[in-house]
């Protein structure tokens, strides 16, 4: 059997670094790799500047100003948007991309982005891909007896390194949290910061989805959390990280 190969891409994108990882037998003779590697953050680069809110030339931005009739909406905003509609619905309002500020699809758009962009790696069958986009990952294991892809889960104190690591096969982990961004997420209810959690991690066949939980999770805390989300997402997994104590706060642990 030929053994696997392993090669890595970065790239800024969407205010952050994107990571392409690819595995498998005779990854350094392939042709189509280096058109889908250059189509993943092609991809990445056409969204941002649609949906950045720092872009003021974005749709977005046009949107948030009451300037873009609906009628010039690009068709990925129209898609946006009914999912964020979707979102608040399956979230019980937690989350809610109609901010006090105006319309903020953020907590949405880097998942939806980042599996939108993996597709672009449909042309390599054979291999194995994990992309990382700002914390946001999705991957694939193309055959059943390679093992899976390995995600630590940053302590978001700081202080044990990785507190878990998620084995991930086909599907997405997202983590929201105020290690990286600071006091970024609001309850949408009352427009509070909330601090109960330091962390949460969803992980599930959607990255997608996984993500608006986090977000939406982290929004809403509380000690039955964990639960609510796989209520509301069954097949997705979740850990919380308390603020104080620092515990987990359940023991649905990280495995996918």
């Amino acid at each position: 059997m030929t053994a696997a190969q392993r090669r890595a891409w970065t790239q800024p994108v969407m205010g952050t670094q994107a990571s392409l990882h690819l595995r498998g037998p005779r990854l350094d003779s392939e042709p189509a790799i280096p058109l889908a590697v250059a189509a993943v953050f092609e991809h990445l680069r056409t969204i941002d500047e649609l949906f950045s809110t720092y872009r003021p030339d974005s749709q977005v931005s046009a949107l948030r100003r009451g300037e873009l009739p609906r009628r010039q909406w690009h068709p990925w905003l129209a898609e946006v948007v009914a999912l964020c509609e979707e979102a608040r619905e399956r979230t019980d309002g937690y989350f809610d991309a109609w901010l006090p500020g105006g319309f903020d699809p953020s907590g949405l758009v880097k998942g939806w982005a980042t599996e939108r962009a993996a597709t672009r790696l449909a042309r390599l069958p054979r291999f194995d891909h994990h992309l990382n986009v700002g914390g946001d990952i999705t991957a694939r294991i193309a055959a059943d007896n390679a093992p899976p892809w390995r995600i630590g889960i940053e302590d978001p104190g700081g202080q044990a390194g990785f507190l878990a690591v998620v084995e991930l096969r086909t599907g997405g982990v997202a983590t929201s949290g105020t290690a990286a961004r600071g006091a970024h997420i609001f309850d949408p209810h009352d427009g509070t910061r909330p601090t109960e959690l330091l962390s949460i991690t969803v992980t599930g066949p959607s990255l997608l989805w996984a993500d608006v939980f986090a977000t939406a999770a982290f929004a809403r805390g509380g000690p039955d959390v964990e639960q609510w989300v796989r209520t509301r997402a069954p097949g997705y997994q979740v850990a919380a990280i308390a603020r104080a104590p620092r515990r987990r706060l359940g023991s649905d642990a990280a495995c996918a």
